[in-house]
């Protein structure tokens, strides 16, 4: 594996110190403060290492958070699970994340025995396969140099997913449109066939582009310095199997923003048209007098 992503895949295994008492360390992505999707994944990996033997035939099938606190990219994230209930066929584990003994995040995950039942799904956006979509050239060094340092440090860092995306916008000068994307992605190598790994993965990276697509109608992106966008929520849904390593199409809308914040929710199919997870967020998006 490359390195971002053997960071990653390493990042996602908590050190355990008790029985439901973990600990997870941070990675510096460019952005100010730890990035939301970390802060998800590891809170989900720790959930699901106390779905033990008597549980083990559960999968996750929803997680529900909310962002309290910025956390701190230098110290470590302690986690903190409540086997809230096991059931029949459910069981509910309550997730704490404390960073300099203050609360930054919770969370409640459910996990689900995999049972026959009467099936849908709404069908897969028509758009071109990720294939025939070229990467995005990277910036050179000089544009890079004119950017805010926020968006110089996120920017000059080799992340461990791929991102091609249906309909670019250029981020640096936003058009104004309406507030619908569809983003190809994939981790950028193959890992294991673990499916809680997986279900990490994909909890990590459905914070990218997600609350981004509130500012589409309004012509500003979080590469400008006025801007400042902080995710207040995050509720994921888990509906099928599914690789991370492999293409997922995410595909996005934003129905509303208001005073200050903005909902996104997202769909998230395989390469084969199988509706595999849904999301949705609110967040914040604040814009101040351009400098």
């Amino acid at each position: 594996m490359t390195p971002p992503v053997l960071e990653l895949v390493e990042l996602l295994k908590l050190e355990r110190l008790e029985d439901d008492l973990f600990r997870g360390q941070s990675r510096d992505i460019g952005t100010k403060y730890v990035f939301g999707g970390q802060v998800l994944g590891q809170a989900l990996s720790a959930a699901q290492a106390t779905v033990d033997s008597e549980t083990s035939d559960r999968n996750a099938h929803s997680l529900h958070a909310y962002f309290l606190r910025a956390g701190d990219i230098e110290a470590p994230i302690v986690y903190q699970v409540d086997r809230t209930r096991d059931g029949g066929s459910f069981s509910v584990r309550r997730v704490t994340a404390i960073q300099h003994g203050k609360v930054i995040f919770f969370c409640a995950a459910s996990f689900h025995t995999p049972e026959p039942g009467s099936e849908h799904q709404l069908s897969m956006p028509e758009v071109p396969r990720p294939e025939d979509i070229e990467p995005a050239p990277p910036l050179s060094p000089e544009e890079l140099a004119k950017l805010p340092i926020k968006v110089q440090r996120w920017l000059d860092r080799s992340g461990p997913f791929e991102f091609r995306h249906v309909y670019p916008r250029d981020e640096l000068n936003p058009p104004k449109r309406p507030p619908y994307q569809q983003v190809w992605f994939r981790l950028a190598d193959k890992v294991g066939d673990d499916p809680e790994l997986h279900r990490a993965l994909l909890a990590y990276a459905s914070d990218f582009h997600l609350l981004g697509t509130a500012t589409f109608p309004h012509g500003i992106s979080y590469y400008q310095p006025n801007v400042a966008m902080a995710s207040l929520d995050h509720a994921m849904w888990f509906h099928r199997p599914f690789r991370a390593d492999d293409w997922l199409l995410y595909s996005i809308d934003s129905p509303s923003v208001q005073e200050a914040r903005g909902l996104a929710r997202g769909q998230i199919f395989d390469r084969h048209g199988k509706l595999v997870a849904s999301t949705a967020q609110e967040g914040m998006i604040r814009v101040g007098k351009a400098s």
